[in-house]
């Protein structure tokens, strides 16, 4: 409750902040006589927020409150939710062990058997164990997609499936490298799944798999003899493919329990897996969708005996976001659903008060900076440390920026309807952010 009070507090303080005075006027004159009439940006619609948190003061406002397509930088309020909601590591499952069996509950955590992380807890309960493993189906109310994405990336590697127990990330991964062609897992290499063509018009390795089945296909120009590799995410079924997916990698027996036979939900403890900013980092540096979308599923995992990411955001709008300045329409984590809407000023709330409650090194480590993830080539000079946002039409950048004179300030820059390439507008607004840091 003391928490609640102090998110409170901090959202009051911000929507009474103390307007710019005359000390900031340059920027002023940056943004309308350079940036908002720029070739890149001048037929857009651009919402600029920029405030101190030392002061109180909003350095320079401009459309504000207007509302945008944030893109990506709806993974702050995701980074947000999880550092309030998941304690210091993520959920790895329930279980619940017994005389006769092993049973265990998905929590939605993405780390499960993912290349990127060696150790695995729930692996490890899972392979130890020497009673029979009987799988509890999880109570989802989530679909393989989010709302409002594009139904035509169901296999680009940005795009994986939803669900209760990811495996692998939901993605098998190819490998080519000169006369070798290798899909793992192992599931899918035989004919029936897997086939490779040769095309020596091909610029870069194409993969591709059927609309409805996981029939995957890899097409390589046998010129080309450096190591080339994909991802490709598969369709994940319901609970029958994931006992066959854990068996196939325990080598173990698995069965499901029917809904009649099911242990009390009291009965089942929690497995904690890997410390959560080992999760976040990546979400944020290369912009993850998968482990944004997950990451409000284990919160809703962690909280109720429901995976429902629209109950994580009801639950978020009540209580620590219950006094942003406007209300979000905030519908998934990573921010490809085009029926996101936020508003400058809100990111600039949630940023501050993520500033005031966790240590700024932490923070500043989570976000990109300049020559680094989605930075790396912008802000050399490294001080930013922000958040970027990228669909058709759609630029964003909003995070910390730190001067020469040591003033750290909190901003938001949200480009929609832009009709230019999003390198063009990115570069006009580092040219902005650039002017600033040099000055103050």
């Amino acid at each position: 409750m003391r928490s609640f009070r102090i998110v409170l507090s901090a959202c009051l303080l911000l929507s009474q902040a103390k307007p710019a005075t005359a000390q900031y006027g340059p920027i002023k004159k940056w943004a309308e006589e350079e940036l908002l009439t720029s070739a890149p940006l001048k037929q857009a619609h651009t919402g600029i927020s920029i405030y101190e948190p030392a002061t109180g003061k909003y350095w320079y406002n401009y459309q504000e409150d207007h509302y945008f397509t944030p893109a990506s930088n709806t993974k702050i309020f995701t980074l947000y939710t999880g550092l309030r909601l998941l304690g210091d590591s993520l959920p790895a499952l329930r279980y619940l062990l017994t005389d006769s069996a092993l049973y265990v509950k998905g929590m939605a955590d993405p780390a499960f058997l993912h290349p990127d992380y060696k150790v695995q807890p729930a692996w490890q309960l899972l392979q130890q164990t020497s009673q029979p493993i009987r799988l509890v189906p999880a109570v989802i109310e989530n679909k393989r997609f989010g709302s409002g994405w594009a139904w035509s990336d169901y296999a680009d590697y940005y795009q994986p499936e939803l669900n209760e127990w990811p495996v692998y990330g939901n993605v098998a991964r190819v490998r080519h490298h000169g006369d070798s062609t290798v899909i793992w897992p192992r599931m899918f290499s035989d004919t029936l799944h897997f086939s490779v063509h040769r095309n020596d018009k091909l610029e870069e390795l194409l993969t591709e798999r059927d609309e409805r089945s996981n029939r995957f296909s890899v097409t390589y120009n046998g010129n080309d003899k450096s190591v080339q590799e994909g991802e490709i995410p598969f369709i994940t079924g319901g609970n029958d493919d994931l006992v066959y997916r854990l068996q196939d990698t325990l080598h173990k027996q698995i069965s499901i329990v029917a809904g009649g036979n099911q242990p009390a939900q009291t009965s089942f403890s929690l497995l904690r897996g890997i410390p959560v900013d080992t999760l976040f980092q990546p979400m944020m540096h290369r912009s993850d969708n998968f482990f944004a979308e997950q990451t409000l599923m284990m919160c809703s995992a962690l909280l109720w005996d429901t995976i429902s990411t629209a109950r994580t955001i009801a639950f978020m709008q009540k209580s620590y976001l219950a006094n942003l300045p406007d209300t979000p329409k905030w519908v998934d984590g990573s921010g490809l659903s085009r029926y996101n809407l936020f508003t400058p000023r809100d990111f600039v709330s949630v940023l501050s008060d993520m500033y005031k409650t966790y240590p700024s090194q932490r923070l500043y480590a989570l976000f990109p900076t300049g020559g680094k993830g989605t930075l790396k080539n912008y802000y050399k000079q490294q001080f930013v440390h922000a958040k970027t946002g990228t669909l058709s039409g759609c630029v964003a950048l909003s995070g910390y920026l730190v001067t020469k004179k040591n003033k750290t300030l909190v901003f938001s820059v949200l480009v929609n309807n832009h009709n230019n390439s999003a390198t063009a507008v990115r570069r006009t607004v580092e040219s902005f952010l650039t002017q600033i840091w040099e000055k103050y």
